[in-house]
């Protein structure tokens, strides 16, 4: 279902702009996908013997798939609670510019900083992309709550998909948890070039993408920052270099 214009009486209350956030999870593919990823996580979090509240827990808690698996991983082959806080602290700075990124796009002088703690929780891989696509439609003023609502929405299909998947963990085999799993980094892909518009973004998806397997045969062990953060600078210094010229 498409927004409504920006100067309809549908976006009056805030409470209106949640529920188009709320509706706004069926307008995108990348709900599905999330389905199919919490299905997996929900069977990985039985296949390492933790309840059913505590992986329902960490998906509203962690709120990324990547950082919960390694979670999940973690702790299920025996690691300390220190060290798997590490090991997902250092996933989830992925996510800093996303927030850097969104964060703006969502203040109005009159906003507190109290309200932007919903949102920033919420931004993760699926909710920046769909910022970036659904937010020019909202009024500035009625954001938050707008993406309040989206993120209410996509976290309610995960913490259903979680608990289906659980349930369903006895008969998953393997190799479709698998290839569940891997829904979520191409879906994010496919986003990620859809939304380009600047020559930057193009070079910087693509210099990704070809720098990637060389970057992984020094086997760094930090293979996708190092194309990530290289093939984004170059794109920055060219995009720099253009608006100089």
């Amino acid at each position: 279902m498409p927004l409504p214009p920006l100067d309809s009486p549908a976006w009056q209350s805030p409470a209106r702009a949640f529920a188009w956030g709320l509706r706004s999870i069926a307008s995108t593919v990348l709900t599905l996908v999330l389905f199919a990823t919490y299905l997996g996580i929900g069977a990985l979090a039985h296949d390492s013997h933790f309840s059913l509240g505590w992986v329902l827990a960490s998906t509203a808690l962690v709120w990324a798939g990547p950082a919960q698996i390694i979670l999940i991983s973690t702790l299920g082959s025996g690691a300390t609670v220190a060290q798997a806080a590490i090991a997902v602290t250092v996933s989830a700075i992925r996510l800093f510019p996303m927030v850097v990124s969104v964060l703006p796009m969502l203040r109005t002088p009159r906003t507190k900083r109290r309200h932007l703690i919903l949102p920033t929780h919420f931004i993760a891989v699926t909710l920046w992309v769909e910022c970036f696509r659904l937010l020019p439609q909202v009024p500035r003023e009625r954001r938050v709550a707008f993406t309040n609502g989206l993120g209410v929405g996509l976290q309610l299909v995960c913490l259903t998909a979680t608990a289906i998947g659980y349930g369903l963990a006895a008969n998953l085999p393997p190799l479709l948890g698998a290839a569940i799993l891997l829904l979520t980094p191409l879906a994010f892909l496919l986003s990620t070039a859809r939304n380009c518009r600047q020559l930057s973004d193009i070079l910087a998806l693509a210099l990704g993408l070809g720098l990637f397997p060389f970057v992984s045969m020094l086997h760094t062990g930090v293979d996708i920052l190092i194309s990530g953060v290289s093939a984004g600078t170059i794109a920055y210094g060219v995009h720099w270099w253009r608006e100089r010229a």
